[in-house]
């Protein structure tokens, strides 16, 4: 009966947590604190030096959980990654993920040799375990910011965070390997091992993705099932390849990338069953690995933890995003604003453990290091994502809102999703009268009574209505459903009218635009593509220092004709109440670059007249 009763206690104890966690989280997004801080601090408390005075040390336990949750995790990142969507970020993303991760472990392992005391191989792994980003923390404290980023920034960041994980695991495994060796390890089999772990890992990850999709689509399974089955074969996946001398964190998100981007059975049941497992893996995942950490143990490595979690923020993460993204044209802003992002969460815990896990002496150094500098990087840097995102200018200024979209499976359909959505007042459809030729109507509910598109006609506010679309287009329907608050106003009536084929930078002089110098040659058009990445409609606006540009015009998605509106006065004054001293600052700033045109022509003439002197010079010497 003992044992009954301490099973019913751990059950109610750890249910307790996850619920305290949850309602703790309304609080925590209220002041913008990162939820995931505070699931930590709730196992803290729980732990052995908290209230809860649990004395928790298993890390065989804590491994088990961390592999699966982060199975999960990575699973479903490649599953919500459109490949359509990340055109021109594969590459600097990839570049960031590989190269980028061992350059920050190479910077941060030499500066944890010296504040540790550490030999080589030793400060090494101190800066592999801390290397790779957390993508969940990341972009959680994107949504709850209300931050929608440009589309390549996004997709970028968004590749990068998801695909790094992998290669931070195969470090780690690395310099554990060789730290037990000692020197002698042969250099040809640290490359056999990096071998074999990509190809496995790659080639069992893409071969599964195609797998699940083709069992989905033509095996008939009882409802509610599909969720299950991809989950288990997640975790399968995972451990099949690690068995295989693989990387299973690669295997499992290519099998999602590859899943998630093409067409398959129940998708919409899928997406809904994941986005609550992963909170539940970050959640059970956060709260054990508190419970495991020792704070009392902490405290003793605070100032050196300290030291190396400045120099990741501040130098390591700055120097790999610089050198991987300045080959791509990234403005300066762009770089470093995905700097500052590269927050650190779960992994890099869970990475510590493998050390302890293995025997390596001093295998605490790691733990304890790693936990301070998540802990240092979520409240520095995780309270400050949605500032550093609108001061850099990398945040959209009009996103597009949130749409109350409800989706429907269709058995045996795999062209065509139904979609349900609310009809309010300020969206787009509303002036638009009629629906896009690939998008039909199926059912409309008006006033507690269900219409076919016949019977109701034209859609009216209030009406709840049902509509077929291919499953690509339905982010594209969303926004003609979405509620673009004051959407009316001057929207369609710009000042000034121009083509997509004219350049920021002839715009930016004439009208006071703010322009990175790499995006001067950058097409109206172009701009509108990069930042709407679903497809530009009419109504699309894009803010731009003291002036707004309106899509006036869209066909199937392109933009064809741009509207420039400048900047209204403040509500009550008039154009005219302007100060003078503002006026005075912006005729000097013109006049100021017109002067510094001036001087470069001037040199550049100089330069020209004494080029053209040396070289009479030495001809009359030749002479």
């Amino acid at each position: 009966m003992d044992s009954i009763s301490l099973v019913n206690s751990l059950l109610l104890f750890g249910a307790g947590l996850v619920v305290l966690g949850i309602a703790s989280s309304l609080i925590a997004s209220r002041f913008g604190a990162p939820l995931l801080l505070v699931f930590l601090v709730l196992g803290m408390a729980a732990g052995e030096n908290g209230p809860g005075g649990i004395a928790f040390s298993d890390y065989r336990t804590t491994y088990l959980i961390g592999s699966l949750a982060l199975a999960i995790i990575l699973f479903d990142g490649g599953l919500r990654t459109r490949l359509a969507g990340v055109r021109g970020a594969v590459a600097p993303a990839t570049l960031l993920a590989t190269a980028g991760v061992v350059l920050t472990a190479g910077l941060t392992g030499f500066v944890a040799k010296l504040v540790l005391g550490l030999g080589w191989l030793e400060g090494l792994l101190v800066g592999s375990v801390v290397a790779s980003t957390d993508a969940a923390a990341v972009f959680f404290l994107m949504r709850a910011g209300g931050l929608q980023l440009r589309r390549r920034v996004n997709a970028t960041l968004e590749i990068e965070s998801a695909t790094n994980d992998p290669v931070a695991v195969f470090l780690v495994v690395l310099l554990v390997e060789l730290v037990l060796a000692g020197e002698g390890a042969p250099t040809w089999e640290v490359a056999n091992l990096l071998v074999r772990q990509g190809l496995v890992g790659a080639a069992l990850g893409l071969s599964a993705g195609l797998g699940m999709s083709w069992v989905l689509n033509r095996i008939a399974f009882p409802a509610g099932l599909h969720p299950l089955l991809v989950v288990a074969s997640a975790v399968f996946i995972y451990a099949l390849a690690a068995i295989a001398d693989g990387s299973g964190f690669l295997a499992v998100y290519l099998a999602g990338l590859v899943l998630g981007n093409r067409p398959v059975r129940a998708f919409a049941s899928i997406l809904s069953f994941h986005d609550a497992a992963t909170w539940l893996c970050q959640i059970v995942m956060f709260l054990v690995l508190g419970l495991l950490v020792t704070p009392a143990k902490l405290v003793g490595y605070a100032l050196p933890a300290l030291v190396i979690a400045l120099f990741l923020i501040l130098v390591g993460r700055p120097v790999a995003v610089w050198l991987c993204l300045t080959p791509f044209r990234f403005s300066r802003m762009e770089k470093a604003f995905v700097s500052w992002v590269g927050l650190r969460g779960a992994v890099s815990i869970f990475l510590a453990a493998i050390p302890t896990l293995s025997g390596v002496p001093n295998a605490e150094v790691y733990f304890n290091v790693a936990f301070f500098v998540v802990l240092v990087s979520l409240l520095v840097q995780g309270w400050s994502v949605t500032v550093a995102a609108r001061r850099s200018g990398v945040a959209l200024a009009d996103p597009a809102p949130e749409v109350s979209r409800v989706e429907i499976d269709l058995p045996g359909q795999l062209d065509l999703e139904m979609v349900g959505y609310p009809i309010l007042a300020d969206s787009p459809v509303m002036d638009r009268g009629t629906l896009p030729s690939w998008a039909r109507a199926v059912l409309i509910v008006r006033g507690g009574e269900v219409l076919t598109p016949e019977q109701a006609g034209v859609l009216r506010i209030g009406d709840y209505g049902y509509f077929l679309a291919p499953p690509e287009r339905v982010k594209r329907l969303d926004r003609l459903f979405a509620a673009f608050e004051g959407h009316h106003d001057r929207a369609l009536s710009g000042v000034f009218i121009f083509g997509p084929e004219v350049k920021l930078g002839d715009l930016a002089g004439a009208y006071g635009i703010p322009v990175a110098e790499d995006m001067g040659d950058m097409s109206l058009g172009a701009l509108f593509a990069d930042t709407f990445e679903e497809g530009v409609r009419e109504g699309d606006r894009i803010a731009l220092g003291p002036v707004t540009l309106v899509a006036r015009g869209a066909d199937d998605g392109v933009v064809t004709t741009v509207a420039l509106i400048p900047e209204e006065p403040p509500e009550g004054a008039s154009a005219t109440a302007t100060p003078g001293l503002d006026r005075s600052l912006a005729l000097a700033e013109r006049l100021g670059d017109l002067v510094m045109r001036m001087s470069r022509e001037a040199v550049r003439r100089s330069g020209e007249v004494l080029r053209r002197t040396w070289w009479a010079v030495s001809r009359r010497r030749l002479g």
